[in-house]
């Protein structure tokens, strides 16, 4: 009886290995992008700089790394004391900047739970953006500053929190930036989710 046997080229079978290897040392934190070029290099990335790339990984929810929603109530409660601004508020901030990812980082660099940017942690005293803690004081004390300078005007001060204090005066409004738009949008939503539970 003859047997039949399909012939895999060796390159395939070393990057299939490579993959696999990758996988294996690769934290999952982010959508991975891959690609094999003209001379079948195999090229890995999460942030892809042409169009050939394709996600060959999904970065994982907040809930399967294991982040809950209750996880840094305790912070939030007494940041909420501290500085005088509703729990509710702080945790929609939360929910909305990080998904309750303290490890976040943004594009822009901003880091942490509350996304602070490099520019404000010195001055909100932050030694560590990364700690749960320091990160939710002082994202509670720049929101509290942010509310104060705009009179109480809550969607104003989500705005600033988001583009910049400078940008909402310059347009004496919400900036039309989609981003901002959707950010202060998401807030009020999850704000109003966080009072009624």
């Amino acid at each position: 009886m003859d047997q039949m046997f399909t012939r895999i080229p060796f390159k395939a079978i070393v990057l299939s290995a490579l993959f696999v290897l990758f996988l294996a040392v690769v934290p999952l934190c982010a959508d991975r992008y891959s690609y094999i070029d003209s001379q079948g290099v195999l090229h890995f990335t999460n942030v892809p700089t042409s169009a050939q790339y394709t996600v060959y990984i999904k970065e994982r929810s907040a809930r399967s790394l294991g982040y809950t929603t209750n996880q840094y109530d305790h912070l939030i409660t007494g940041a909420s004391k501290r500085e005088e601004v509703s729990f509710a508020l702080l945790k929609a901030l939360i929910k909305t900047e990080s998904n309750f990812n303290p490890e976040a980082v943004s594009r822009a660099g901003a880091k942490g739970l509350m996304q602070i940017m490099p520019v404000n942690i010195k001055d909100l005293n932050i030694k560590d953006p990364f700690d749960p803690r320091e990160n939710i004081m002082g994202g509670a004390l720049y929101l509290k500053q942010l509310i104060k300078r705009f009179n109480g005007e809550l969607p104003l001060a989500l705005a600033a929190y988001n583009a910049g204090p400078n940008a909402v005066e310059r347009y004496q409004g919400i900036p039309p930036i989609k981003e901002t738009e959707e950010f202060v949008e998401k807030v009020l939503k999850y704000y109003a989710i966080y009072k009624r539970g």
